[in-house]
């Protein structure tokens, strides 16, 4: 058996090989994050129960809302330039940090003024919100991540998260088994992204880089905000539209029934890292092939949408046969409504997989415009179908809002607007599962 991978790696060109090396990393990471997540989660989640569980939900969703002004929507683009030009890297850096640093401040005060205005007798709720969104802060220290990133080196970035991840589960443990109150479980979240950040300075120095030798540039910062807008209006409304469920359930004191719903969602995503992980490894792989041979550029890109239609299909089929089952399993019987939503809400997932690729495709052809104009129809869409639904039918509303937003904003619109059409015929070819396999078969031919 050994031989035959063996066999296989070698018919593999080295920036392949490069590739797949990054993805096993980075698959491990999320695996053993999904692992922890999903085991101390589920505890987490049985002890809080439905109500409080919503609440905690809600807290995240309304801070998750901002999360694009706390990135400054920087990740793909300062990947991209180091990439293509490394002798800029410490003032590329150096600025992106700087710029996630003030991001971070600006959520934070958004977010605290925000929720005070919108629950001025809710004081846990507030609580919860500032504590969370503090930690937004320290995702300034996610530059260091875009290096690694962009030189296809994420085991050093997976080292850092997992060190911090098996203390932290350890604590979150801990907190249930001596029954902290929710507040608690909150401040471990804000102590996890600063240990994060902590971890990644270390293996940064580690592997020979200088922190003191980065550099802020006001000017590379208008450069990188000028490009970035976009991505960070385009952030803003996916997160509208996105968390428009949750933030509407908890905010109509909904909050049984969305902890019901955040169950779901939580089993429906836990493989949304695939499609990253993809992502970020190809990425700088495709945008040098569009720079040095187009044709090669688009065969590859029509075999990554391949993968992303298998990855939706290989998680939405069990879960969505399987889902009494496993809810009954994860969460126990006080959550035994979020099965029925669970086996409807899957199917949604294909708004993730082809999201990701779509933007990677506009961030290479250098569309990022429609990435803005998408997301704004999209979040206007899904509030107004939540406004319709929810008040009636509750989680079920929220499910069905979702489905249809990203029906159209991911899919249908690809065959109505025409600078879209090369990506509505990659999708249209990927669903020819058949020659699509076919397609795949052929890389480790």
């Amino acid at each position: 058996m050994l031989d035959k991978l063996a066999g296989v790696s070698q018919k593999l060109g080295p920036g392949l090989r490069q590739v797949l090396s990054n993805i096993a990393w980075l698959f491990t990471d999320q695996i053993l994050q999904m692992g922890l997540g999903l085991v101390v989660g589920l505890w987490v989640a049985r002890y809080l129960g439905p109500d409080q569980f919503g609440l905690l939900t809600y807290a995240l969703a309304f801070v998750s809302l901002f999360s694009a002004v706390a990135s400054m929507g920087l990740g793909r683009i300062v990947i991209r330039d180091i990439a293509s030009n490394p002798e800029c890297k410490n003032e590329t850096l150096g600025t992106s940090f700087g710029l996630q640093f003030i991001g971070g401040l600006i959520t934070l005060v958004l977010t605290v003024t925000l929720i005070s205005l919108l629950k001025p007798n809710d004081s846990l709720t507030r609580w919860l919100v500032g504590i969370i969104a503090a930690g937004t802060i320290f995702n300034s220290f996610e530059a260091i991540n875009f290096w690694f990133q962009s030189q296809v080196q994420s085991k050093y970035t997976v080292l850092a998260k997992n060190s911090v991840s098996f203390l932290v589960a350890a604590v979150r443990i801990g907190l249930v088994t001596f029954k902290a109150p929710l507040l608690a479980f909150a401040c471990i979240r804000l102590v996890e992204v600063a240990m994060v950040g902590m971890a990644y300075v270390y293996f940064y120095q580690l592997t020979g880089n200088k922190i003191k030798h980065w550099q802020f540039s006001w000017e590379r910062g208008k450069e990188l905000l000028w490009e970035s807008w976009p991505i960070i209006l385009s952030g803003l409304a996916v997160y509208v539209y996105s968390k428009t469920d949750q933030i509407m359930l908890g905010a109509m004191n909904k909050n049984a029934e969305l902890g019901y719903y955040a169950a779901a969602v939580k089993i429906s995503e836990i493989c949304d890292f695939l499609p990253m992980i993809v992502s970020s490894s190809i990425f700088p792989k495709l945008a040098n092939l569009r720079k040095n041979n187009y044709e090669e550029y688009l065969n590859k890109f029509q075999i990554y949408s391949d993968i992303m239609i298998f990855f939706w299909l290989g998680v939405a089929i069990p879960i969505s046969l399987l889902s009494p089952l496993i809810v009954h399993l994860l969460y126990g019987e006080k959550y035994a409504k979020s099965a029925s939503v669970l086996a409807i809400y899957v199917w949604a997932q294909f708004g993730s997989n082809l999201g990701v690729a779509r933007n990677t495709y506009f961030t290479i052809e250098g569309q990022l415009r429609y990435s803005l104009y998408l997301t704004v129809v999209g979040s206007l869409l899904n509030v107004g179908l939540n406004l319709l639904l929810i008040p009636k039918y509750g989680a079920f509303g929220a499910t069905a809002a979702t489905l249809i937003t990203y029906f159209y904003v991911i899919i249908l619109v690809n065959f109505l607007i025409k600078e879209l059409r090369p990506f509505g015929k990659f999708i249209w070819r990927s669903l020819n599962l058949y020659e699509a396999a076919r397609r795949l078969k052929g890389l480790i031919q």
